[in-house]
Parts: structure tokens; sequence; C-alpha cells
């Protein structure tokens, strides 16, 4: 599959995969985007990319209404790109896939989250893995609204974090909660 004519949106939303340390507080914190240095690390010959950022944030800090904003601008991206990745704090992630496939009806392209549980900035770490699985992800998967991390690909609705797992899952069609 060829996407030499329309770019791969990148929104970037913040969360643990863009934490990055604070030596005067002694936190991680969502306060400069380390996303350009991660891409600037990844061969992407012939694939042309549209960085998106939409906010910075813990995704434990968004509210309902900033999911929808999400949800709104995936909306905008889908019209001149060929598919969308939203990095994401994980803690959230499954809202805002939610929100995305409750709001957006006419999908023209798949839109992939994906995010870490581990910052870019700590040795040990997911998130570099976690954007090269999802910018391969968004070039080859249908239309349909994905959490793609850790080597797997889950198509929503249904998708949820496993805390104790430190991982995403999916609920079968029959554990799905109504409503």
């Amino acid at each position: 599959m060829s996407n030499s004519m329309k770019p791969i949106a990148i929104l970037s939303t913040g969360g643990t995969i863009e934490k990055t340390y604070n030596p005067l507080s002694g936190v991680l914190n969502n306060e400069v985007s380390v996303l350009e240095l991660m891409l600037s690390q990844l061969s992407l010959r012939g694939v042309k990319l549209n960085r998106v950022q939409l906010m910075n944030k813990d995704s434990l800090d968004l509210k309902p209404k900033e999911h929808e904003l999400i949800a709104r601008a995936v909306e905008a991206c889908l019209e001149e790109n060929v598919g969308v990745v939203i990095t994401h704090g994980t803690d959230t992630l499954e809202k805002t896939g939610e929100a995305c496939l409750s709001y957006l009806k006419e999908l023209t392209g798949p839109v992939v989250l994906t995010g870490a549980m581990r910052p870019y900035e700590l040795r040990s770490t997911d998130a570099l893995q976690n954007l090269t699985e999802a910018l391969l992800a968004v070039q080859i998967l249908p239309p349909g609204v994905y959490v793609v991390m850790h080597n797997q690909v889950l198509r929503f609705p249904g998708v949820y974090k496993d805390r104790a797992g430190l991982c995403f899952r999916s609920r079968e069609p029959d554990e799905r909660e109504e409503g």
C-alpha cells in the first residue's frame, strides 16, 4: 500500500510518552514535547508527516470536552491525511478512543492511538517501539479506531488498560458495557 500522495498526521496530546524530567522539581512532567526527537531517530523514508501539537497534558488531567476536542481534531486531520496517529497518555487513552469512535461517524482512514508505560527519557522505555509500530500500522490498517502498542493492534470498541498487566486488552463483545 502506498501513501505517497497524502501524509500521516501525528496528533500530539502529551502523556507519559512525552514526559520529561525536571531536575529542579525532581519529577516527570509534560513540559516540552520530545516527539520531534523520537521521530528524528526513525528511518521514515518515503513517509510524509504532518505534525499537530494539540496539547501537552497528562491524560489524567483531560476532561470530557478535551476528549471531544481530540476527536474533532482527528476529523479535520483525516481530510488531509491518509490516517492519524495520536500520541496519548495511557490512563485515559480508552476514553479518547471511544470518543473518536462515537464522534466520527464516517472514518476515511485509520485512527491509531499509542502511548507509553514508561517515558521516552527513561533508559528502559517502550515509547520508541510503540511510536514505530503506530506509524507502520496507520499505513496498512483499514478505517477504524485502534490502539497500537506492545506488538499488538486492538480495535475499538472495548479496548481497556489492564493496569496490573501494564498493557491494553480488548473485551469480548458480550463483556462490553452497554451505553
